[in-house]
């Protein structure tokens, strides 16, 4: 049985492409995991005429596994060097800016023109060094892609071991920001299950 992955790709491209505005390390590996969960989970169970439906809370799954916490720092730690010389080149370009305001009505045409080919190149820096390290394909997408997956993947593998030992043909997600469920009998949440399983290794 395998469980449907062929979204991830997709989804990992829209959010980074919003994280190249919002560089919180947290939100990009929570996301991240939490996005993929946060779809229909589809388990199908053999030799079981009847539906069973249950739930899982990914948000409290993500929370309460060390292996989450460890990926989020060494994403934290890949990320900040970068978001901090990001930080550095829009100040500097922003410090050009101010003092050529303050100069602008006493600079003659020429000044006027290198000043702004200066800003300009700037600029261009600035955008190529974003797009290099948090566009779709920059560093951070492939690194975070890389320290995810296996996370990704094991969260998966548990809600499918748990689904199929306790003869569930379905699992869905119940989060914070994705409300896959209108309505879902507590009984049938398997949250604690799947994280218990997850720290037993098993």
């Amino acid at each position: 049985m395998e469980v449907p992955l062929c979204v991830w790709q997709r989804i990992l491209i829209v959010l980074l492409n919003h994280f190249t505005h919002h560089y919180s390390t947290e939100v990009i590996v929570k996301t991240l995991i939490l996005s993929i969960i946060a779809l229909v989970l589809a388990v199908t169970v053999a030799a079981t005429a009847q539906q069973k439906v249950g739930y899982v809370n990914s948000t409290k799954i993500f929370d309460d596994i060390p292996e989450a916490q460890d990926a989020k720092r060494r994403i934290d730690a890949i990320t900040k060097p970068y978001q901090d010389s990001l930080a550095a080149m829009e100040k500097e370009l922003q410090g050009k800016i101010e003092e050529y305001q303050k100069k602008e009505a006493l600079m003659n045409d020429a000044a006027k023109k290198s000043a702004q080919q200066e800003f300009a190149e700037l600029k261009r820096r600035y955008d190529e060094f974003r797009f290099e390290k948090f566009g779709n394909d920059g560093d951070i997408a492939k690194q975070t892609d890389k320290i995810i997956n296996p996370l990704k993947e094991k969260i998966l593998r548990a809600i499918e071991a748990v689904a199929k030992a306790e003869k569930y043909t379905f699992i869905f997600d119940q989060t914070e920001n994705v409300k896959v469920l209108l309505y879902g009998d507590p009984r049938e949440d398997l949250t604690n299950r799947v994280i218990d399983k997850l720290k037993r290794g098993k």
